[in-house]
Parts: C-alpha cells; structure tokens; sequence
C-alpha cells in the first residue's frame, strides 16, 4: 500500500515561488507514474505535472509548463514540484498521486492514479 505526504503548501504572492514536497512509501512495485495534481474550489481536479519514478520521464500540462518543475529524489522517496512565476489561478489544493506502471505519454489524468495523498493548499494573492 503507497502512502503519500504532501507539505510545503502557502500563501505567496503573485510572481513568488513555492516548493511542494511529497513523501511516498510503501512501494511494492517495481515502476511507478509519480503526479501532481490540483483542485480549484468549484473545478474538477486536474493534472499538473508526471513523472516516471526512478525513469525520469516528465509531463506537464500547458497552463504550466515553463513555470513548474517535477522532480525526485529516490533516496529519500521523495517528490516535488519546483513553482515558479505563480498566478492567482494556480491558487488549489495542490495532491500527490501514484500509479503502478508507466506514466500515459500525453495525459495526466485522475482516474489513471490509485494513490493519493491529503494535499497541501496553496493560495496565490494579486
């Protein structure tokens, strides 16, 4: 059973940075599709970024690419998400989200991912 951790969620202004962080463990499989994933109040949650644990491989979705970063550490199992360049519409509840299995070339979709952390709020001010 993976068990995942989000932290480093808070409030910045626009143009600021954040760092999210994921803890993951419980890995029983021997490839997993790591994720970032965000919900605004009153939108559907959606993909924001992928990658392919210990493989690599990264996915972005369009409003964010250029601004964020997805990144490892399979020392410390540990997932990020690099923010950059922050808009008010990033502003969501920001999950952590695994899968057994490659990562989808092109897509980062929810119900592709079976584990899921309890999320970390970040909240971008004009």
């Amino acid at each position: 059973q993976v068990q995942l951790q989000e932290s480093g969620g808070g409030s910045v202004q626009a143009g600021g940075s954040l760092r999210l962080s994921c803890a993951a463990s419980g890995y029983t499989y021997s490839s997993y599709c790591m994720g970032w994933f965000r919900q605004a109040p009153g939108k559907e949650r959606e993909g924001v970024a992928a990658i392919l644990a210990r493989g690599g491989s990264t996915y972005y979705a369009d409003s964010v690419k250029g601004r964020f970063t997805i990144s490892q550490d399979n020392a410390k199992n540990t997932l990020y998400l690099q923010m950059n360049s922050l808009k008010p519409e990033d502003t969501a509840m920001y999950y952590c989200a695994a899968r057994v299995g490659n990562c989808y070339t092109g897509r980062i979709w929810v119900a592709d991912f079976g584990y899921w952390g309890q999320g970390t709020q970040v909240t971008v001010s004009s």
